[in-house]
């Protein structure tokens, strides 16, 4: 029987499908009695402790009978077919804040359970959070650690690479792999990489960290320990189950493995491997390094059908280009007019209507309208769910879904979209970002919801991170206003608080404003300034930048100079606050990664304003999304080749499959880009 530990501070739906994916069912532990009951049965128990709620499933019965009377193997489908009867075991995967978890274990009488089940010698794995909690205390907070190894978590040094680390990097073994080829887990094979996210580390050279040690990973200047393994105890620092292929397979050799002291499948003792030489070890530290992402998004809305489909807008227009030639006086009297662009405003006035014919007849029948003009539909590009499994199939880094119709309602009551996030974390394994509503509302009965509600709904279906638009931008306008004092109940500062400033992302709807000279744009927003015919500022630090290669991008009367403001409302409302102070004020808030849009360069396919987000990615520490005007396979190598993005991300090249995800990766690896493969 397997169990899954929820003790409230995390998402573990993503573990949960990863686990079911291999072919496991589980229970819950809810009590310190059910953990007791796992150190001391003999049935075979797997636990799963976790961090986040989560719901009741049982093992089939025939299944775990079989299993406990030891008539049948782990209920998995697994590659391996030398296992014999498995042991107990249990799986932390801590999502969220060091403190927070560790008060949580302790507030509901797990952490003694825990550590005398660590001692029992039984198999252990922790993930995240469930490597760093067995370490003696973290910088990030005073709530002492389990103790189990004698070291301390320290925090990223954000001075030359954006804090917190998040993205994809490979996993370095120190010791020598056997002579079959097998490293520990599935570790340090081949050219994997892992999906990380996290702002503390343990760093490789505290004393004491010889014995256990398992594998290494540079971010920047720093290597930390990115796995240990020590006797029973195994744990990583990386999310197996949003590493994709890779990371499920490092679970199912765990899942699957056997007698430890024997060496079992996927249990090697590595204690009796030598240590590779430092050299050999740093080389591949490099060649594993941290990789470029590649996000593919999907808008999701509902049609006028009622259905819920992908679609993809140009300069923010959702709808399909003019199906007739029709005039403005053939709409029929008190018709509505859809506005051609979600940016623009509405007329000044009413056109006039074309004059009826009178007939002379009393008999005659009435005369008919004039044409209506048809209504433009909305652009359908898909079923959310298969594109994103699609996406997921071909490549992607993340799939994001922003819902951009979710202002009508309460998230909460938006049944479709939340099954849509449940049935994609079920066969999606990189992380998935959710968007949409996620603010403070108000019910038709009176019912108060916040954005910590809204965004612990979406984690609790699958999401790993959710995205703020508009409320963003009021909560740094406030912030302004009050002289930088924070109000502590926004919904960045209060998600933010409670899942970790790497689960909160703040989308940016910039637009440009034109000037002939720096001294026509207002003073406060000259930060924001850049100039479209000269390099980028950032050129002069960079010896990989060619920034020669920077196309001028004159204004439409040749201006110069342009300054980004920040819209609200899907573009449509222009607010006086400039992307750099928004850039700002959401890192000193608590998100943990921007996701930089561009009104002027949506749909364009003309490539990345460059200049916008050279601007922003100097701005913050924290790391950046670069979306908006891709077109082809060299707009993210020049990205990525003249900015210092972490990120890039395009959806209708990818839905209408103009541009392939695996075509871009291929031009990526080609041109020097490091990029994760399969």
């Amino acid at each position: 029987m397997l169990y899954i530990l929820d003790y409230g501070a995390g998402n573990v739906a993503s573990l949960a499908n990863s686990v079911r994916s291999l072919g496991f069912d589980f229970r819950w532990v809810q009590t310190v009695e059910d953990i007791e009951k796992a150190d001391v049965s003999r049935s075979e128990l797997l636990h799963l402790l976790s961090s986040a709620a989560g719901r009741q499933t049982g093992m089939r019965a025939d299944a775990a009978q079989a299993w406990s009377d030891g008539r049948a193997a782990l209920p998995c489908r697994s590659q391996y077919a030398d296992h014999s009867r498995p042991v107990q075991r249990i799986l932390f995967p801590g999502v969220g804040a060091f403190g927070s978890a560790l008060a949580s274990l302790r507030k509901r009488g797990f952490a003694e359970p825990l550590k005398k089940y660590l001692a029992s010698g039984r198999p252990y794995m922790g993930i995240c959070i469930g490597m760093q909690a067995l370490f003696l205390s973290s910088d990030e907070s005073d709530e002492p650690g389990l103790g189990v190894i004698p070291a301390h978590v320290g925090k990223f040094d954000g001075k030359d690479k954006s804090v917190p680390c998040m993205g994809w990097n490979g996993a370095t073994e120190r010791r020598e792999i056997g002579e079959d080829g097998r490293a520990a887990y599935g570790l340090g094979t081949g050219e994997d990489s892992y999906y990380f996210v996290h702002s503390y580390r343990v760093d490789a050279a505290q004393e004491g960290m010889d014995d256990w040690a398992l594998t290494w990973t540079k971010y920047g200047d720093e290597v930390y320990v990115s796995s240990v393994q020590k006797g029973n105890i195994f744990a990583t620092q990386y999310h197996p189950e949003k590493s994709g292929k890779a990371g499920l397979e490092v679970l199912r050799a765990w899942l699957t493995a056997t007698d430890l002291e024997k060496g079992g499948v996927g249990m090697v003792d590595t204690s009796k491997k030598e240590f590779r030489p430092r050299s050999d070890v740093d080389v591949d530290l490099v060649r594993k390094g941290f990789t470029k992402r590649i996000v593919a998004c999907l808008d999701v809305r509902a049609n006028d059908q009622g259905d819920l489909v992908v679609t993809k807008g140009d300069q923010y227009d959702v709808r399909e280009a003019e199906e007739t030639t029709a005039t403005e006086n053939d709409r029929p009297s008190g018709a509505p007019e859809e506005s051609a662009s979600a940016s623009s405003s509405a007329p000044a006035s009413t056109p006039a209507l074309p004059t009826a014919t009178v007939s002379s007849d009393p008999t005659a029948p009435p005369p008919a309208p004039p044409p209506a003009k048809r209504q433009r539909q909305v652009r359908n590009l898909g079923k959310p769910v298969d594109l994103a499994r699609r996406y997921y199939d071909e490549g992607a880094d993340e799939v994001a879904f922003l819902n951009i119709t979710s202002f009508r309602a309460c998230p909460l009551h938006d049944q479709p979209m939340l099954d849509v996030v449940r049935q994609a974390a079920e066969t999606v394994f990189v992380p998935l970002t959710i968007g949409g509503g996620i603010r403070d509302t108000v019910d038709p009965d009176g019912t108060s919801r916040s954005a910590l509600e809204v965004a612990g709904t979406y984690f609790r279906c699958g999401a790993d991170k959710v995205s703020i638009g508009s409320d963003a931008v009021f909560a740094v306008e406030d912030l302004l206003a009050s002289g930088g004092k924070k109000s502590g109940k926004t919904g960045i500062e209060t998600i933010s608080y409670a899942y970790g400033a790497q689960a909160v992302v703040v989308s940016f709807d910039p637009k440009r404003v034109y000037a002939t000279s720096l001294e026509d744009i207002p003073e406060a927003h000259r930060p924001s300034a850049v100039d479209l015919a000269g390099p980028l500022p950032s050129a002069s630090s960079s010896s990989s930048s060619s920034s020669s290669a920077i196309r001028p991008d004159l204004g439409p009367n040749g201006e110069r100079f342009c300054w980004y403001q920040c819209t609200v409302r899907g573009g449509r409302e222009t607010r006086d606050i400039d992307v750099v102070q928004l850039a700002q004020g959401v890192e000193r808030l608590g998100a943990g990664e921007i996701l930089l849009n561009s009104v002027d360069k949506d749909g364009s396919k003309s490539g990345f304003d460059l200049r916008l987000v050279d601007l922003v990615r100097r701005s913050v520490s924290i790391p950046v999304v670069a979306s908006s005007g891709a077109g082809k396979v060299e707009d993210f190598e020049e990205v990525f080749r003249e900015t210092d993005v972490e990120a890039a991300l395009a959806a209708g090249i990818f839905h209408r499959k103009e541009v392939p995800i695996d075509a871009v990766k291929k031009h990526l690896v080609e041109t020097g880009v490091k990029v994760r493969r399969g």
